[in-house]
């Protein structure tokens, strides 16, 4: 058998997955310019929370959350088509906030280096 948890190795298969269907399948315009940057695959195999990213400000991130809600229903069809699983996971998308966090980090380490600490430029 292979090694690691059954919920990892199968939340990669369904990443990999939803990855090839909003690339190929998905012609909602919302849609293509995001990110998918991670799965939690819930240790049941019922529920999977995929994290998606979108450069832009929250009305992109809106658009973008509404266009993969209106594709739940076609990805996990088409999930449960494409792998043999007992139960196909409700698919649940949530934005990732890493990336801006990260970029709000640098902006922080920039003002330390030039003296500043709370982010204003006096």
């Amino acid at each position: 058998m292979l090694s690691g948890r059954r919920a990892d190795r199968v939340g990669d298969l369904i990443l990999r997955e939803v990855a090839i269907l909003l690339i190929d399948k998905i012609k909602d315009p919302r849609v293509k310019n995001i990110t998918i940057t991670g799965i939690d695959l819930s240790n049941d195999l019922r529920i999977a929370k995929v994290y998606f990213s979108v450069i832009g400000d929250s009305t992109f991130i809106g658009n973008a959350k509404k266009g993969l809600e209106s594709a739940k229903g076609y990805i996990r069809k088409e999930i449960g088509r494409r792998l043999s699983l007992k139960y196909v996971p409700e698919v649940r998308f949530i934005h990732d906030t890493s990336m801006e966090n990260a970029g709000h980090m640098d902006k922080l380490f920039e003002n330390l280096k030039q003296g500043s600490t709370d982010g204003r430029s006096e």
